[in-house]
């Protein structure tokens, strides 16, 4: 029965669980074997294996299979890059030679590059986010599940229920929430779905929510539903639940539930149906009815690409309007799909896009730490969400993420700017409301320096206190590149001794001068200090003058401030930004970790967009219509082989 459910380098990435093709063993074996462990052993042991502490959470002896070898093509990527620039080995170790760099180099490239094609991706079920479960009984049921009674204090907190009661999702291997293949259905979990499903299903047949009860029915005259009615009901909402098409006999199968039944006995019936299917694995997970032959490569079917759609641009289930056009078989039509993609970027649950995917790729949450002040708070963080959410839906140009005349401020953020707060509309304060959440304007920045783009705006300054956090985030979630978690026993910058009278940045130098710290820190100081003009509220100070914001990146570019430094990042920098761009919407819209076999599909889009100028609708278009979006494979077991 269908609703029946039973009771970078050598110091940076982490190695994370392999989901691609493997090559051979045999074939891997020897060439790994034979030219890279050798090296490996000689330059890398000591600090990635060869005692008990591990440097940069890359365990050389955890490759032992041609999965392990696999799964860290991010790792040997960055290797690569840092070997090249001469940061790996540290300066106190011995540098590899030219023909040892060459051998590493070759060896990345025929493994990882030249021998590896496109490929969709393994089909694998995921359960909705917390975040996607809400917005999907929200559509359901056409009402929000709230918190009934708040704290006054509260006025400006979490008001959902469903996002209360679920278990935060931890980040998937993508790095996003929604990447939940790994995530288990706990008893915990399963009894607050039971829990959120009996309210909401109360609540929906409450006289107080007649009108969303009506959306499924039609007109219900008197206390109860008719047969038809309950009929009707159940055909609908049960549609809606799967996200696609039922047979006549699975609807005859949820229908015979209802037969003989009026009134009271009719709608507890009807109740128990809509909650069985609304605690089906059908409804909690994602991609359950895809059917095809094991490593068969196949287009999904319409119903899974609508469902792919709807919860990449809106975090929520497709609607009435997807749901007919899979019916009909007519949406992945390339002129059909692309009106879709523009009808859902001006629907309001594009919001989602950015609430969801763009402030998890930015780490925006932190901003509610920043101040006790929560209408502050509230400006501070819908800002950058107001900003992204203008950028994904409004057709702009992609490198506008890090320079921009257009921003959104409020009353409560108007003290960051200048002349420019004067083009702020009053906002008035309904009566007996002393604390208010002020919805943003936008705004134009005109010849403001000092702002402009997403990096400098008070929020994700304030959340970045001082040079290391600040480079540090630019680093990673601009650049793209991770870094290891700093060692325990770093220590803190020291104070000038007496007599001493050494800027932060000098005594800084003083204090990362070991040589293993300097290859990170060489590429997060010149980032970090570029901004030393706020201070750590996000606030432009009033004296820069004695302030040193110049820095050489390690590739050699220098500038003289953040105005220098955003300049690079926009023309020398661009590919790489758009690369990390394209990574991140694609992650999140696929819902896993990317892959070696995805660089060609990574790598074409990139090369497209920069030759285009393209734009975030460009890009979601180019994501759309994409092989790992638009088919799959279904994968068979095969246990890694040891080399």
């Amino acid at each position: 029965m269908l609703h029946r459910f039973p009771s970078v380098c050598l110091s940076l990435v982490c190695l994370l669980v392999l989901a691609g093709p493997a090559i051979t063993a045999p074939a891997l074996a020897d060439t790994f074997g034979e030219s890279i462990q050798p090296l490996l052993q000689k330059h890398c042991q000591q600090c990635h294996g060869g005692g008990d502490e591990i440097h940069g959470d890359f365990d050389l002896t955890q490759l032992d299979h041609p999965a392990a070898i696999d799964a860290a093509f991010e790792t040997w990527e960055r290797a690569v890059e840092l070997v090249d620039e001469g940061l790996m080995p540290p300066d106190d170790q011995p540098p590899l030679s030219d023909t040892e760099k060459q051998t590493l180099r070759a060896w990345y490239q025929d493994r990882f590059v030249e021998s590896v094609g496109a490929h969709p991706g393994y089909f694998r079920p995921r359960r909705l986010s917390a975040h996607e479960y809400r917005n999907t009984l929200h559509s359901l049921l056409g009402f929000p599940l709230e918190v009934a009674i708040r704290k006054a204090e509260e006025t400006l907190s979490e008001e959902s229920l469903v996002m209360k009661l679920l278990p935060t999702d931890p980040p998937g291997p993508s790095g996003f929430t929604n990447d939940t293949s790994g995530n288990p259905l706990t008893t915990v979990l399963w009894d607050q779905y039971s829990y959120l499903v009996d309210n909401g299903l109360e609540k929906l047949f409450s006289s107080q929510h007649r009108d969303a009860l009506q959306a499924y029915t039609g007109s219900i005259e008197g206390p109860w539903l008719t047969p038809a009615q309950a009929e009707t009901m159940l055909r609908r909402f049960a549609r809606r639940v799967y996200r696609r098409d039922l047979s006549d006999a699975q609807i005859n199968d949820m229908l015979a539930a209802l037969q003989g039944k009026h009134e009271a006995a009719l709608q507890t019936a009807l109740q128990r149906e809509m909650k069985a299917i609304l605690m089906s694995p059908s409804f909690l997970y994602r991609g359950l009815h895809i059917r095809i032959a094991t490593d068969v490569q196949v287009p999904v079917d319409d119903f899974e690409l609508a469902e792919r759609l709807s919860y990449f641009l809106w975090a929520d289930m497709p609607d009435d309007e997807l749901l007919d056009l899979a019916g009909a078989g007519q949406l992945a039509q390339a002129d059909v799909l692309d009106a879709q993609i523009t009808r859902m970027l001006a629907s309001p649950k594009a919001r989602n896009l950015a609430e969801d995917f763009g402030l998890q790729w930015f780490s925006l949450g932190e901003i509610d730490h920043v101040s006790n002040n929560p209408s502050l708070v509230h400006g501070l963080k819908n800002q950058p969400l107001d900003f992204l959410h203008y950028l994904f839906t409004q057709d702009r140009p992609l490198l506008e993420l890090l320079d921009s005349r257009t921003t959104f401020i409020n009353a409560h953020t108007a003290r960051y700017y200048g002349a420019e707060r004067r083009q702020l509309k009053a906002h008035r304060r309904p009566a007996g409301v002393e604390v208010q959440a002020l919805p943003n304007q936008k705004i134009q920045l005109n010849d403001n320096q000092h702002r402009g783009g997403l990096l400098t705006m008070p929020g994700v300054l304030a959340m970045n206190r001082g040079p290391v956090l600040r480079g540090t985030w630019l680093l990673e979630r601009v650049l793209g590149e991770h870094l290891p978690d700093p060692p325990a026993n770093i220590g803190q910058v020291p104070a000038n001794r007496p007599g001493e009278k050494l800027s932060f940045r000098q005594r800084f130098e003083l204090h990362r001068s070991d040589a293993t710290c300097a290859v990170c820190h060489d590429k997060i100081d010149p980032l970090g200090f570029s901004l030393q003009a706020y201070d750590d509220q996000g606030k432009v100070l009033a004296r820069t003058k004695h302030l040193d914001t110049s820095g050489t990146l390690p590739s050699g570019e220098s500038f003289d401030d953040f105005s220098g430094l955003k300049q690079i990042l926009v023309t020398d920098y661009r590919e790489r930004v758009i690369r990390n761009i394209v990574r991140q919407m694609m992650a999140y819209a696929l819902a896993r970790k990317l892959q070696a076999y995805d660089r060609p599909t990574v790598d074409q889009i990139v090369a497209e967009l920069i030759e285009q100028d393209g734009t975030y609708r460009d890009l979601i278009a180019k994501i759309v219509n994409s092989l790992p979006f638009r088919e799959t494979v279904k994968r068979s077991a095969q246990p890694p082989s040891k080399i």
